[in-house]
């Protein structure tokens, strides 16, 4: 059953998204070109860590859907992300009494895994899949009472497993996602 849409909110946190992500600016870059989707930088916009709660909080009112992208870090999420949960998915705003914000909206993580799929597997090299490895991102999102759904995820990026024709699929499947 697909959904729709009309506002999805994309926070991208990469700290070097510019200077050192092929994988996370080229799919931003699709996300962009998305109707309805914003994307916002996360480490761009709060370089020194000093996250604008109100700000992200109004960008999240406004939004249906919410997709986190992030490339995998020693299996978690870089530290601006934490950061952000921490701050913006505040006591009495997103989950406590009144902490309703988020209730009936849709969250989706989109990652970038320097590994192979057959690595982020039960019988892999990590012991663990890659919902396994998301599975604190998916507590967040029912305790928050949204929604959660399939992440997106492209593995093998680094500079030998990360071709021009495989970073053009990923962010076409990517934008496919997106436009639901």
């Amino acid at each position: 059953m697909a959904e729709d849409f009309e506002n999805t909110l994309v926070l991208v946190f990469h700290p070097n998204l510019e200077s050192e992500s092929v994988a996370n600016r080229r799919l931003a870059e699709a996300a962009r070109g998305v109707d309805g989707v914003t994307v916002r930088d996360v480490y761009a916009l709060y370089p020194d860590g000093d996250i604008d709660v109100a700000a992200e909080q109004s960008e999240l009112l406004k939004a249906d859907r919410i997709v986190w992208q992030f490339p995998i870090y020693w299996y978690s999420s870089p530290s601006l992300l934490k950061e952000w949960e921490d701050r913006v998915l505040a006591y009495g705003w997103a989950y406590g009494p009144g902490g309703d914000k988020l209730a009936g909206k849709t969250i989706m993580c989109a990652v970038t895994a320097g590994s192979t799929e057959d690595e982020y597997q039960e019988d892999g090299r990590f012991r663990a899949t890659m919902d396994e490895t998301l599975n604190p991102m998916r507590i967040t999102t029912e305790y928050v009472g949204a929604q959660w759904v399939e992440p997106f995820a492209v593995y093998a990026c680094t500079p030998e497993g990360l071709t021009e024709e495989r970073l053009a699929d990923a962010a076409e499947r990517y934008a496919e996602v997106l436009r639901a």
